[in-house]
This record gives C-alpha cells, structure tokens and sequence, in this order.
C-alpha cells in the first residue's frame, strides 16, 4: 500500500541553497519505496537569494510541488528567514490536505529552522503524525552567538525556546548523522525513548552529472588547460570551520617555501564563501589567505554560483577540497559531491566525521584528520599536499564505486522510507 507523504522544506528548486536538496532527493525516490511525496515550500519569487533555474530539471517527473503563500521582503524587509514568512501559507496548505485526509505524514526537513513547528501543530490540530530531519543542529554554541542581544544570540535563545515544543510528540526524527540530533536528545530525553530516531546521509544522485555532463558547458572560472593545478572548494563555510581553513592556508605558505615550483603550479579556487550568498564583494577567505601571505595561490568568488555549474566546476577541476570542521558530527554534504565528481579529493575533516570512511573506503583521494583541540601541522599539510599534486593524474578505474552506493541518495531514501515505516507502525507516541 503506497502511503502519502508531505515533505516541507523552506527552499526547494530553483532555490539554490543546500537545503533545498535534501527534498528533491528524497522526492526523487521515495515512490520506489512505497511513498508518494508531495513538497510544501516556500514561494520562489519571495526568496531573497538568486535563484538556479537548471536546477528544475533535476526534480523529479511529475513530482507534486505546492508553493505556499510566503511574506514579501519588499518593500520594507521585516525579516528574511523564509521558514517565518512562509510558516502560515504552509500550515493553511497542510491542514487543508490533512482535513481531506490526503496525507497520511507530514515531515519538516530544517533549515530552515522556523518551520519545525508546524508538525506538531499540526499533530496536535489533526492528529498528523509528524517528523523533522536535522540537515544542521537547530540549536548551536559557535563563537560570536554567546554575545547578548545580538542577532546569532537572539536566535539561538529563540531556538531553546522552540526546539523542545516542537520535537515533543514527533514520531521520527532523523539527521544527517547522529552527531547532528546528539544535542537535542540531551536536552530532551524523553524524545529518544518515544520516537523513531534514523540517520542517513544527504547522498547524490547520478542523474544529477549525467545531466551536466548532457549540457558540455565550459568553466567559467578558471581555464581548466592553462596547465595549472586548480583545486576547488564550493558551498559555505561553518564558524567552526575557519581555523581548518588556517591550517591549509598555513600549509600553502610551508609548500610555496618547500617546494616553490609546486606552489607556482597551484590555484585554489573557494566558491560560495561569502559572508552573503549573493554578494560578490563579502569575501571571507581572502582576509584569511592575505593574513597566511598566501593571497597569490588563492582565488575567491564569494556569491554562489549554480549548482549546475558548481557540479560542471568540479568536474573540469585538478582536484576537490573538502574542508570539514572542529565538530565531530559534521559531515559536509560536498564529500558527496566531490566523489561523483571523478576528481581526486584532498580534504582535511574531523577524524570522527562520516566522510574520512567514506572517501578512504572509495580511494577517491587524500585525507588529514584533525580534533576539536588538534589540527594538522603546516609540514603535514605541504608534504601531504604536494604529493597529491605530483602523483600521477586521478585514475578512475582505481576508484571503489560499488562504496558509492551506500553513499548514495537512493540509499538515503530507502533508509527514510524504512524508518517513515517503523514510525506509522509503532501508531505514534
């Protein structure tokens, strides 16, 4: 028997940003596993962010997409979050299909973090059965949100608050990793005793590069036959993240002074770092790499770029860079990326993280580890580094592809549906 699904998410294509992938993958293959999804989004001329028109030609055929009513911005900008602006327009849709029964579960995929709330309002108003899937932890203790009475501190308090009304009666929760719920379930054991908890990686899905590969674009960033080496890091980078950006860059001023002839070969390229995902001004790497005196090496385009085109990017690239974060949950959705790219990878990630096993249990590149209180030396990183760059050209067929599977967004969805089915079995909390 198929059973029906709501899946809401905030962003959804062409919404370019990384939370809108987590429902188009799920969406793409949750009918194999006797689900039938329907998206409940925000309205794409309300978001603020550029959007990515290639990418509705990776959302699955036919796929039920309704774009809920969702507070301008325009022309006086209240707030931005589009979880707060579009939370009544996708309420209002979900109780009219829970009404008429044409739902039989409703999940809430965060960020953003606004929406949680409306499965259990929902639970509570209809009786749904609800979940939320944690893309990031809702609650966070960076450095720079323990200030009082600024903006990162005010959410973050506004997310004590939320968190533990919203989760009460879930019947699953699921995460990225464990690491990404771990904090959660301390602060609201009960949870974990009544609730369906999984845990499943973002994935990607072949078709996505078979796709790219269809449209023959060029890069646009860099010459991919000047001759030079161009390493390439693309999406964001977390608070936790800059001081194992300071270690790579430390590690490019020890190779530029050991091996110069190396060094001079060497382009890394950061995409989408920006402090602002369309501000082509708020660099946030090259004060970093001015400061490590390493600003010749590196290049930084700050907004984001499609992600058609970072896939395209990566794939005429010398190699990927993953740059992991002093959290031990964090496994960044780019690993996934980078491995269907069929370019080397060359990342530094915490050594707890999922994807040390997954890039090693491929062979599809290089990895330092590092601790929250230990990160690689200048020396480990140049040595390791220049070896990767003086070994011969990435050799495909040396690469495990039967490990991608379980990597794979298919398998995420699989493991979803398994646990939407344990959870309409237990019949809720």
């Amino acid at each position: 028997m198929t059973r029906r699904l709501a899946l809401v998410s905030g962003h959804f294509p062409p919404s370019n940003l990384v939370g809108a992938q987590r429902a188009r993958l799920w969406s793409r293959y949750l009918p194999e596993f006797g689900w039938e999804p329907v998206v409940v989004t925000g309205d794409p001329a309300e978001y603020e962010e550029r959007p990515d028109p290639d990418l509705e030609r990776l959302v699955a055929p036919g796929l039920k997409v309704i774009r809920a009513k969702t507070l301008s911005t325009r022309p006086v900008r209240l707030v931005g979050d589009i979880g707060i602006r579009s939370f009544w327009g996708c309420y209002r849709v979900l109780a009219k299909m829970a009404k008429a029964r044409e739902i039989d579960f409703v999940m809430v995929t965060i960020p953003s973090n606004f929406l949680a709330p409306v499965g259990r309002l929902l639970h509570i108003r209809h009786g749904l059965p609800f979940g939320i899937d944690y893309q990031d932890p809702w609650v966070n203790r960076w450095t720079g949100n323990e200030k009082p009475f600024c903006r990162a501190w005010a959410s973050n308090k506004l997310a004590e608050i939320l968190e533990p009304w919203s989760v009460r009666d879930a019947a699953l929760i699921t995460g990225m990793a464990p690491g990404y719920v771990a904090g959660m379930l301390e602060r609201n054991p009960g949870v974990a005793s009544q609730t369906v908890l999984a845990y499943m990686p973002m994935g990607t899905a072949p078709e996505d590069y078979a796709l790219v590969r269809s449209l023959g674009r060029a890069p646009f960033l860099f010459d991919p036959a000047d001759g030079r080496f161009h390493m390439i890091y693309a999406g964001a980078l977390l608070p936790a993240g800059f001081v194992v950006l300071d270690a790579f860059l430390a590690g490019l001023r020890t190779l530029r002074e050991q091996a110069p002839q190396v060094a001079g070969r060497l382009a890394v390229h950061f995409i989408g770092t920006g402090s602002s995902p369309d501000d082509p001004l708020g660099h946030r790497v090259l004060p970093h790499a001015r400061a490590a005196g390493v600003e010749e090496m590196v290049d930084e385009h700050p907004h984001r770029i499609g992600y058609v085109d970072t896939l395209n990017h990566l794939m005429h690239s010398s190699a990927v860079l993953v740059l992991g974060s002093t959290e031990a949950h964090y496994t960044p959705s780019k690993v996934f990326q980078a491995m269907l790219s069929e370019r080397p990878v060359f990342a530094l990630l915490h050594r707890d993280s999922t994807a040390v096993a997954m890039i090693r249990s491929a062979h599809v590149g290089e990895v330092l580890t590092l601790t929250e209180s230990a990160l690689p030396s200048a020396d480990a990183v140049a040595t390791s580094l220049r070896a990767f760059i003086e070994r011969p050209a990435h050799d495909a067929a040396s690469v495990d592809r039967s490990v991608f599977e379980g990597y794979s967004a298919r398998e995420s969805t699989r493991l979803f549906a398994e646990a939407l089915d344990r959870a309409c079995a237990r019949g809720g909390p």
